[in-house]
């Protein structure tokens, strides 16, 4: 059975990630409470920053260290250490003008969007980024669906980023930069959090991720134009958006609302990606037009840009040693559609 003394040995060697000093240095373990009918353990964390990608981490450790010590259930709440501490310990800061939010980058931000899901959004985030990297652009991706994010499935990775002193280092699969709230979620998880902290964790995607030097950055924003949509828009200091769609006049109407976003918060739209465009039969090479015909073009004309693609529905070649359930091959001929895809934005962007 656990004890407070035990539970605090276990807990004041563990580091504050942003501090880089112990728990017990700073004070960090404000609250133990011990319910020992259900060997249950609830613990209060003070640190340094909040709603971090480094809290998340953080919380893993506390609870598998915790749950290692003999508890059966872990409690787990964090809170923000008093000014003076912080100020007291707390490294050089970096210039702001190193962000990727200073407005001195030369990234180049894409944000994919979508009016509602399901449409293929992502799909086309993580195809068009591996086409911009095979033209020899250095990309990277912000999976800022924060509710359902795929990009690390989508593209078979399997391992997860790590910290490196101040910074978190991002997964790079075919050449692609990833971050994902995937990586700091437990066993795909669901996330509850309310607006202002998904805002907090996307605007540490931002400043706490070692991007490097990179050419584009593109964003796949949840579907719709609820608050985390809301939130890139507002931070990114300069941003063109593409817009996903199918065929169906409903999915198309609907996209239609999140290029008004964009207009209105003054993003302009690089173009409309139709996806699931048609099935062409390996047999008779008759196109069978499954979701309509017409979306895209309708939506181009509705936001007053042009069609960059139509991507047909069509799997991608089966890779003995390669797993990425969504990535088409350079050679395959949907990964052709996005090579050219990729070359319009280069053109236009």
């Amino acid at each position: 059975m656990l004890t407070q003394e035990k539970v605090l040995e276990i807990l004041n060697p563990i580091q504050d990630p942003f501090l880089h000093r112990t728990l017990e240095e700073t004070g960090g373990v404000e609250e133990v409470k011990i319910k020992e009918e259900k060997n249950h353990v609830s613990v209060k964390i003070l640190i340094g920053k909040t709603n971090t990608a480094e809290q998340m981490e953080l919380q893993q450790t506390i609870v598998n260290a915790l749950k290692s010590g003999g508890a059966a259930t872990v409690g787990l709440r964090f809170d923000q250490l008093s000014d003076d501490v912080v100020q007291k310990f707390q490294p050089a800061q970096e210039s702001e003008d190193a962000s990727l939010l200073s407005g001195n980058t030369k990234t180049k931000f894409i944000s994919i969007a979508s009016g509602k899901g399901g449409v293929g959004k992502s799909t086309v985030t993580v195809n068009l980024a591996v086409a911009l990297t095979r033209l020899g652009k250095k990309v990277g991706i912000i999976d800022a669906d924060i509710y359902g994010f795929s990009v690390p499935d989508m593209m078979g990775v399997e391992e997860r980023p790590v910290v490196r002193g101040e910074k978190i280092i991002p997964v790079e699969r075919f050449g692609v930069k990833v971050v994902s709230m995937g990586f700091f979620v437990e066993d795909n998880s669901p996330i509850i959090w309310r607006g202002p902290m998904l805002g907090k964790m996307l605007t540490s995607f931002f400043k706490e991720v070692e991007w490097g030097d990179l050419d584009y950055l593109l964003l796949d924003l949840p579907p719709g134009t609820g608050d985390v949509a809301l939130d890139v828009h507002s931070m990114l200091p300069s941003s063109k958006e593409i817009i996903v769609t199918t065929p169906h006049p409903t999915a198309a109407f609907v996209a239609a609302r999140a290029g008004q976003m964009a207009i209105k918060t003054e993003h302009e739209i690089l173009g409309v990606v139709e996806n699931m465009a048609y099935f062409e039969s390996k047999e008779t090479g008759n196109k069978e037009f499954i979701f309509g015909r017409g979306g895209g073009v309708k939506l181009a004309d509705t936001l007053q840009t042009a069609v960059l693609g139509h991507v047909p529905l069509q799997q991608p070649y089966e890779e003995e040693e390669v797993f990425a359930p969504s990535v088409y091959q350079a050679d395959h001929p949907i990964g052709v559609i996005y090579r050219n895809m990729a070359a319009k934005v280069i053109d236009k962007y």
